[in-house]
């Protein structure tokens, strides 16, 4: 696995391969945090956590740059934990598996964390080179940025003195970010009274998978199947075609990713099952065809399994898989002036039915706060006529962007003089920390970029090689300029 050592710049790959031996799912970052901790001290660097776990390290400026701004190169620990269904991996104590295929390094059967692992990989190469110009530096590593973004939140106003601030958190070399979505968690529950099948029932299991999932964010506008949705539609049929009814109901587990898998468990007379079999197979069928060529292999599978102790009512049935096929999932508005991209969007992420019990849960996001309230208002609303009580929170306004940011010219210039070519300037439907970190600590000047990552989120992750020294050297070159004062 160690062949990424091998790679271009290898002072940033080494740090990431070190990334990849410590488990960091969200939720679980003790064993990184006391890795970045330990790095920064036997680098003789002040080193700490703060009360809410993130880690900030400094370095002092290089002699003779002491005149320039302090710049802030934030990036976040936590990576997300997505695997394939037939993967055994536990990412509360495996490492990841990374291998080269061709120009992409990518990770068995797992997320490989490159989001935001080799942003943290960069910021290391930096802390521990001695032959950089840079002025005063301090590296703000945030905790479960992935979850609720609970670092970029829990930051105290003075903790940190930088003027400026690069997030190394986006995933197209060559794009400068200078804005982002604000986002809200919509979270509907109900609680049920089961009824018990009767004796003579049989019950069929169904599973959808094979689909490709990836980040809500940057990937909702390429029209990826949510493995939630099109289940709900597939049940909602069979509820019809085949008076059956639905014991339980489970798909998805991030809310920042497109779920890939769903499975449920319905039960039927024996005299009602005629041509299910095939009813499966054309509707597999239809899947693939309506998808491609944005999904392939979809697969729709069923099989027999032991009748269930317990189902859903029919009428909490009914209002549950209505309530699913009508939720808004995707591109709700691209925004009016920049008309491609994305304004406003929701992700169906996790719903898990079963047990006397409903949890659906939703990402809604928009760059635009008034259309983010009316997002979460429809989605309350559908969810409340099917008897649901809604929580909304983990509410963060968007990213508001400034054409006239100093570095942000200091940057295109640099780009252009190193590459030959303007850097694109865009704003990303995504929600970066620099919303809430310049919200935290007022007028910071910020601008993201990143190497080129593709379907983060997803265990099709992957980081374009030819990228990274591209990425790196810009970093470099902007630390060298970084203006005075």
């Amino acid at each position: 696995m160690s062949t990424i050592l091998q790679l271009a710049p290898q002072n940033v790959w080494k740090h990431f391969y070190s990334l990849t031996r410590i488990p960091r799912p969200s939720g679980h970052m003790e064993k990184i945090t006391e890795f970045l901790v330990n790095f920064g001290k036997r680098l003789g660097l002040e080193s700490f956590v703060d009360e809410v776990g993130n880690v900030i390290i400094r370095k002092p400026a290089t002699p003779g740059m002491e005149n320039r701004k302090g710049v802030i190169l934030q990036a976040h620990m936590d990576m997300v934990p997505q695997k394939n269904n037939d993967t055994v991996h536990d990412f509360t104590k495996d490492p990841i598996e990374t291998y080269i295929d061709g120009d992409w390094v990518k990770a068995k059967g797992t997320t490989l964390g490159a989001d935001d692992g080799l942003g943290v990989a960069a910021i290391m190469a930096v802390l521990e080179a001695d032959d950089l110009k840079h002025g005063p530096l301090e590296a703000l590593i945030t905790k479960d940025e992935e979850t609720g973004m609970y670092g970029a939140f829990g930051l105290k106003p003075g903790t940190l003195g930088g003027e400026i601030l690069l997030n190394l958190d986006s995933e197209d070399e060559g794009e400068l970010y200078i804005g982002c979505a604000g986002g809200i968690d919509i979270t509907a529950t109900m609680e049920y009274k089961e009824e018990v099948p009767a004796a003579d029932l049989v019950a069929r299991k169904l599973t959808l998978k094979g689909l490709r999932g990836g980040h809500s964010g940057l990937e909702i506008n390429q029209g990826r199947g949510n493995a939630n949705k099109l289940l709900a539609r597939i049940v909602h049929d069979l509820l019809i075609e085949f008076d059956c009814q639905l014991s339980s109901f489970e798909g998805g587990n991030m809310r920042n990713a497109i779920p890939r898998e769903a499975h449920a468990i319905l039960v039927f007379n024996p005299e009602d099952i005629e041509g299910l079999e095939d009813y499966i197979k054309e509707y597999e069928r239809q899947l693939n065809e309506e998808y491609t060529p944005i999904e392939s292999g979809i697969t729709l599978t069923m099989e027999t399994v032991s009748l269930p102790l317990a189902v859903v009512p029919e009428e909490i049935q009914d209002n549950l898989i209505n309530a699913l096929m009508a939720c808004q999932n995707g591109v709700m508005r691209m925004i009016p002036t920049v008309p491609d991209t994305v304004e406003t969007s929701s992700n169906l992420a996790i719903v898990i039915i079963g047990d006397g019990k409903a949890d659906v849960r939703i990402l809604a996001r928009s760059s635009c706060d008034t259309m983010k309230d009316f997002l979460s208002d429809s989605l309350t609303a559908c969810f409340s006529m099917a008897g649901m009580k809604i929580e909304l929170s983990g509410a963060y306004s968007g990213w508001q962007p400034n054409v006239d940011s100093p570095i942000l010219h200091a940057m295109k210039l640099s780009y252009k003089q190193q590459f030959g070519v303007e850097p694109a300037v865009k704003v990303i439907h995504a929600g970066l920390e620099c919303g809430i970190i310049g919200a935290n600590c007022p007028g910071l000047d910020m601008i993201s970029f990143g190497p080129t990552l593709r379907s983060p989120h997803s265990p099709d992750e992957r980081a374009y090689i030819p990228s990274v020294p591209k990425f790196y050297d810009f970093l470099v070159a902007t630390l060298e300029q970084t203006p005075e004062k």
